[in-house]
């Protein structure tokens, strides 16, 4: 059984990354600038804000943070995002999810520029990626995908099974692995909440991609040996004999599908750190395009 290091694997390209940049500083270029929008206070999306600038840093990126309060209106938000759309120092952002309640989530990503669009939630860049055309993929399958070509896992031919179809991860990664090319070219099963005889199917897989949110969901008893597990569940379970009062677990009870694995990511620690890592890669990706095309 081999794990699937998402923190070493994402040290590495930022490594890369950083080396790009450390060129184009001394061509005297515009290094790639990442702007990040959080409406309100929740814990988890300010972490997550935060380690996404910390990783700009890391790399040499320049970064911005736009911090709302929680009663900013749908309006207030769509001119913050018209004013980044029309800046030409930012060369992608990102709207941190959730947003409140009087905001409608989906006229806030149809208003984010597609070329600045590095989380790849775009119906354009969406559309792109199911249509195999160079565009942004969202970061976290993007991250899946590196992970994949990294370790050298063979995908062709092979039975995927994904569980969870919501369109940050479950969607897109079914898209993604049934593609030309590689990691792709693999026979899909697309699962969810409706989905019956579901360990009828997933005892059938070669490699399940899972991204449910239920801690230790998938068993040993679901899966066959040498199997490919890519856990993307990150739950936070209370647990008073913690420190911080909770750990983190993900969808796959770890300890006993392991043992029967071939590879399989850790949580945490595996699909996590890859997501920033991606991020980072989509908004270098950004700077090249608009440098090609003479924007700024």
């Amino acid at each position: 059984m081999i794990i699937l290091d998402g923190k070493k694997t994402s040290n590495d390209i930022k490594n890369e990354i950083t080396s790009i940049v450390d060129e184009m500083k001394a061509n005297g270029e515009k290094v790639p600038h990442l702007a990040a929008v959080i409406v309100g206070n929740d814990g988890a999306s300010l972490t997550y804000v935060g380690s996404k600038v910390r990783a700009c840093e890391r790399v040499g990126f320049e970064s911005t943070m736009v911090r709302l309060p929680n009663t900013t209106s749908e309006t207030e938000l769509l001119r913050e995002i018209k004013k980044l759309n029309e800046d030409p120092k930012i060369d992608g952002f990102i709207v941190q999810l959730p947003l409140p309640k009087q905001i409608d989530t989906q006229k806030v990503l149809m208003a984010v520029d597609p070329d600045k669009d590095v989380d790849g939630f775009h119906p354009t860049n969406f559309g792109r990626m199911a249509l195999d055309m160079s565009t942004f993929i969202p970061a976290t399958p993007f991250g899946i995908l590196e992970l994949l070509d990294r370790y050298g896992v063979d995908t062709q031919g092979k039975h995927t099974v994904v569980i969870g179809r919501s369109h940050i991860v479950g969607r897109p990664m079914s898209i993604l692995m049934g593609r030309r090319g590689f990691p792709g070219n693999s026979t899909v099963t697309l699962t969810h909440s409706h989905t019956k005889n579901i360990t009828q199917i997933t005892s059938q897989a070669d490699i399940i991609i899972t991204a449910l949110g239920v801690p230790g969901f998938l068993k040993a008893e679901m899966v066959k040996d040498d199997v490919v597990i890519i856990d993307v569940g990150i739950t936070r379970v209370p647990d008073d004999s913690k420190e911080r009062g909770y750990y983190i677990t993900g969808d796959v009870d770890f300890e006993n599908v392991s043992k029967k694995a071939s590879y399989i990511t850790p949580v945490p620690g595996g699909v996590g750190p890859m997501t920033i890592a991606m991020l980072l890669k989509n908004t270098l990706l950004a700077r090249e395009r608009h440098r090609e095309s003479n924007k700024n």
